[in-house]
Parts: C-alpha cells; structure tokens; sequence
C-alpha cells in the first residue's frame, strides 16, 4: 500500500478561470495519485521518479469560482490525507470569483504574505542560539483556531527555502550515519538524497505541512538553498568548480528545487509544454535527464529560465531569478543575462495599462541601507580593478566576506532595473504601484525612491521568517540607514570614483528584527501592508502587527 511522505502542497490556482489548481506530493512508491474534493471536482496522476523518489503534480479541475472546497488525498484509491487523527482544519482550495469574461472578478482583492529565510531548525554549533517563534508556525497556528481568520490567498516565499550549508543537529546526525563528515563538504548537503531530507525536516512539520496545504504557494531560490553567497564572482565560481564535491552539490540543488519548487510555480499549460517534464514523466526513471538539465542550468544560465510570471485579476507577479542567472565577468557583471533582462522587461510593459499593481519579487533587495549600497558599488568598481591590481584582490575578499552581492554590486543591473519601474510607473497608464517585495537580509523594512512616478513605488523587504542575526550585524543595518551611513557611504563613493546612484531614496519603515511576514491586501487600486512579528510568551506564541499602512494614501 502506497503511503503519503510528504504534502500536499497547493501550488498553482488559476485566476483566470476560478476552474482549477495543482497538488503537489511526494509518495513512498510508484502510485497513482489522485485529489477529490467535496464539490466534486479532482484529478489524478500517476507518480514520476527521480532518484528512488516518487512525485505528482496533480491537477484538479471542475472546481467552482468564487468557491472554497474541501479536498482529501488518495494514493492507489486509498485515502492518505487528511492524517488519521489530526486536529487540523480540513485542507481546502480556494479560487477566486471570476467575471462573465473569464477573468478574475476585482472582488475582495488579493491578499499575499511574503518573506524569506526560514530554517526549520537551528544549525548544530551555531552560536545565535534558538530562533525563537517561526513566524509561518505562528500564521498557520492562528488560521487553524480560528475559522473566521482571513487568510493570504497567496503565500511568496522569496528564498533559503532550506538551508543546505547550515544543518540541523538531527539532520546532521543522519547524514554521519550515511558517510564521513571528515571529507569534503563535511556537515553540508552533499546529493539529492540529502537533499530530500532538508525538505522533510522543513515541510513535514505539523502547522507548515497544514499551510501549505491550503493556502497557495509560489516560491524562488536564494544562495542557501544552494549555498552560501551562491554565484556570487567568477572567481568564486572557478575555486568551487576545481572541488571534487561542488558538481554533485549544485546539480542536485537545482535538481531538488526543480522538483521540490519550481514545478509547482507553473501553470498547467505550461507544463504541458514543458520538454523536460514530459521526459521526466514519461521514463520510468527521470533521474538521468533531469541531471543533464541541471549540468546544463549550472554551465550556462540561458539554458534554463527560472524566473516565472502570474497575473491575478489586476495585479500581476514576476518573480525574478536573482541567483542563477547571473553574469559574473568583471567587465560585464549584470544580476540578469541579457535574455532574462528582456524577459523581465517584456512581462512588465505587456498589456500596460491593464494591470493595477506590479509585484516584482526578487529575492535580494533593489534598494539597499545607503551605506551598504555605496559599499556594494564601491566594491564593484574594486573587483573591476578602477583601482587596480591590489585593490581588486582585496575587493574580492570583502565581497566575500561581507556579502557584497545584492543589486548595488551590479551597478548597470540596478540602473536598468530603476529604469524600467520608472518607465512602467510613469503616465496615464501606470499602475498604482509597483512594489518590489524581497527578504536575505534579515531585517524589515519599507523604502521609497525619489522618482518622479504616477504609481507609488516601493522597495518592501521581509526577513526572517524563522532564523537569527548577529548582534554586530543588526547594529551594522541600523548604522547603515543613519545620517553617519550615508557620510560614510560618500566615503567609498569617493574612493571608488563611482558617483551617485542613480536614484535617491528614503526609509518609511523599519528597520524591524525578528521574525517576521509582511502581507500585501490589494483591492481596485488601492494596497495595504502590514507586518506581523511572531512573538513567544507564556501563553505561547503569538503574531504581533507592528505596521498597518495603507501604501496609496495620499500623504
């Protein structure tokens, strides 16, 4: 009898139709999967393979718009979910009302929860300590005892999804009982096996497994669930590449997050027109090809596209891939290939005027503490040798140490970037806003550019949903948006001979430590955010608003 190891997971619903929605699971065997739900509809699938591992994405259609239904789980003909037992909610979809058209009706709006960094345990011999309350823990435990609880139609999980660099010390232990931690990577995720394992530890707790079950999940990567500062320099890449561990690791990586989280983020069409999902559905083992596309991916970027876009009625997602598509030549750095910079373009001037708000979701954030986007810049110029030999050897070695790798490190990529939303903000078409929504750095904050826009424009930045930050490090984000920043900043601006930014811009919130959800609630042309702190006492934890503001008020 085929049993259930991990999910499900409701990943894609159609906000066009209000028809239909995919599930995500993970089985034990080779099974067909199959998800019925209470108003009838549902759908089936028979499981692929990867690596001794079997998975479906079903897809359920027939579902009713404007409805919320309850749905439960078959493997074999054999009800696998809910849990016997459980305290939880029934699992449900929810899709949203559509209009005699077809599309999405303005309805309540759209509610989206975003934020990155989560670690389902503390690393083994970390020095931070606990994490304290996981805020996704926290989400979900609210949602389960309260059935009148609004909740997010989408949840946006902007990276280190899993941390494969930093384990827990349960993970740890399995992985020694597996092979030697004394060779190379040591007490790091080193195959896909390992790999699965980040995911169970993650996923199969009780409050996350019942939240993903129900509310809608997109998602993209960040260096951890690779690697730490991941493509961060060609130089950086070249030492990996001379390793005998790091083909294994970065294949099975991409691998693993193929499967585990990139599927899911497609449309059914675009998965029927997927080459490799079909090769991977159709052989019994999908193991060797999904391989060959993951050795491509990691040689050359432009084989591979994981940046993804959605439109929900009025208000339209591109999720970029800040990571893998990377160029890393000192004359020529850029956060997109030239192919991923039109693609980004593209989506976002396509049918302008008829979208309300634009989310652009980049894990790393466009706009930076001034001090550190200064350093960023100054240390670009450094690595590019404006300075010299000697200075760009000790350019590489800061960026390398202190993470000097988000937008402002890609100075022509952050231009182009501020360029295209002003572009897109700009005129009788403009949306209302453009926000740009990203996590990595393990604070929150709000920030606004000094660009002459129709739409209001914001950098909103959320993180950690569940992990820690070093006392120094906190102290360093709070000098790097103070006025003594900013004049410090000047310094390596100076220095470096790289003038000013582009743009100017202020901060309008933050910054904030803990861990944290930001969640967006956009109707007609009007967003609302807030930002809840998950908070432990006594009674247990608990999420705290600590910023309620309405993002197209008039000031």
């Amino acid at each position: 009898m085929a049993g259930l190891r991990l999910g499900p997971l409701l990943r894609y619903v159609d906000w066009d139709t209000g028809g239909s929605a995919t599930i995500w699971v993970e089985a034990d065997r080779p099974c067909a999967a199959e998800v019925k739900c209470a108003d009838g509809a549902g759908g089936r699938a028979h499981t692929f393979q990867v690596a001794g591992h079997h998975y479906a994405l079903v897809p359920v259609t027939g579902l009713t718009p404007g409805s919320t239904t309850a749905y439960e789980v078959l493997l074999d003909g054999a009800q696998v979910w809910p849990l016997p037992d459980s305290s939880f909610p029934a699992s449900t979809i929810t899709t949203p009302a559509v209009t005699g058209r077809g599309r999405a009706s303005p309805g309540p709006g759209l509610r989206v929860t975003f934020g990155s960094c989560r670690q389902a345990a503390p690393p083994a011999g970390g020095r931070r300590g606990p994490h304290g309350a996981d805020a996704l823990d926290t989400l979900s435990s609210r949602l389960a005892a309260d059935p009148e609880a609004v909740r997010p139609d989408l949840l946006l999980l902007l990276g280190d999804q899993v941390y494969a660099d930093a384990l827990s010390r349960e993970t740890r232990k399995w992985i020694a009982a597996r092979r030697d931690l004394r060779e190379q990577p040591g007490a790091q995720v080193a195959d896909y096996e390992e790999y699965t394992r980040l995911y169970y530890e993650s996923w199969l707790d009780p409050e996350i497994r019942w939240l993903l079950s129900t509310v809608s999940s997109l998602h993209i990567f960040d260096d951890h669930d690779v690697i730490d500062d991941w493509n961060t320099s060609a130089a950086w890449v070249a030492e990996m590449r001379e390793t005998a561990w790091w083909p294994e690791r970065v294949f099975s990586g991409l691998m693993s997050y193929w499967v585990y989280q990139h599927l899911g983020n497609l449309s059914p069409a675009e998965l029927a027109a997927d080459e490799l999902y079909a090769a991977v559905c159709e052989t019994p083992d999908g193991t060797e090809p999904l391989r060959a596309f993951a050795a491509s991916a990691d040689a050359d970027p432009t084989t591979a596209r994981w940046s993804y876009r959605r439109d929900f009625g009025r208000t339209r997602l591109l999720m970029v891939d800040t990571r893998a598509a990377r160029v890393l030549a000192e004359d020529g750095r850029a956060m997109l290939d030239p192919s991923e910079q039109q693609w980004l373009r593209d989506n976002a001037l396509a049918g302008h005027g008829g979208y309300d708000h634009l989310l652009i979701g980049s894990s790393l954030p466009w706009l930076m503490p001034p001090l550190i986007h200064d350093a960023e810049t100054w240390n670009a110029a450094l690595c590019r040798g404006d300075r010299g030999p000697r200075w760009a050897r000790i350019g590489e070695n800061l960026r390398r140490r202190s993470d000097l790798e988000h937008w402002p490190a890609f100075p022509a990529s952050f231009a182009a970037l501020t360029d295209l939303i002003e572009e897109v903000g700009t005129g009788p078409r403009a949306p209302a806003t453009v926000c740009v929504l990203s996590g990595d750095v393990h604070h929150a904050y709000v920030a606004e550019p000094r660009i002459p826009t129709t739409a209001r424009v914001f950098q909103l930045t959320c993180s950690p949903v569940h992990n820690s930050i070093h006392t120094a490090v906190k102290w360093g984000f709070r000098l790097g948006w103070s006025r003594l920043g900013r004049w410090l900043g000047r310094g390596f601006s100076r220095h470096g001979r790289t003038g000013r930014p582009p743009v100017s811009w202020r901060r309008t919130g933050g910054p904030w430590f803990g861990n944290q959800l930001m969640t967006l609630a956009l109707a007609g042309r009007t967003a609302r955010l807030r930002l809840d702190q998950s908070r432990k006492d006594r009674k247990g934890a608990r999420l705290v608003t600590v910023l309620d503001r309405e993002l197209t008020a008039v000031e």
